[in-house]
C-alpha cells in the first residue's frame, strides 16, 4: 500500500506541483482537451455534424474537429459563436 499515490501526487512528480511552469502548461492543454469534449458532446446532442457547426458559425469543419481533438486553442469569442450561435445555447464562465 505504500506504493499508491493519489492522481494529484502523480501529475507533481511528472508535472512539477501546482503553480510551476510545467504543470500550468499540462493544466491548460487538459483544459484545452476537455473544452473539446464538451464541444463533441454538445454538437452530437444537437444532431449535428462538425460540417454543419462549421457552417452555422462560419468557420471550417477542420477547425472544429481540432478544437474537439484538443489540438487547437480557442479564444473566448470563438467558443461563445460555436455555443451561442452554433447550439443556441448560453456560456456561464466561473473563475475560481
Amino acid at each position: 500500500m505504500k506504493d499508491i499515490t493519489t492522481f494529484d501526487e502523480h501529475l507533481d512528480k511528472r508535472y512539477g506541483e501546482i503553480g510551476s511552469e510545467k504543470r500550468t502548461e499540462f493544466e491548460i492543454k487538459a483544459k484545452a482537451f476537455a473544452i473539446g469534449e464538451i464541444l463533441r458532446d454538445a454538437r452530437k446532442d444537437a444532431h449535428m455534424t462538425q460540417e454543419e457547426l462549421a457552417q452555422k458559425t462560419g468557420t471550417r469543419k477542420s477547425f472544429i474537429s481540432r478544437i474537439e481533438n484538443g489540438h487547437s486553442d480557442i479564444q473566448l469569442s470563438t467558443l461563445y459563436r460555436l455555443v451561442e450561435i452554433g447550439f443556441g445555447k448560453r456560456v456561464n464562465l466561473t473563475i475560481g
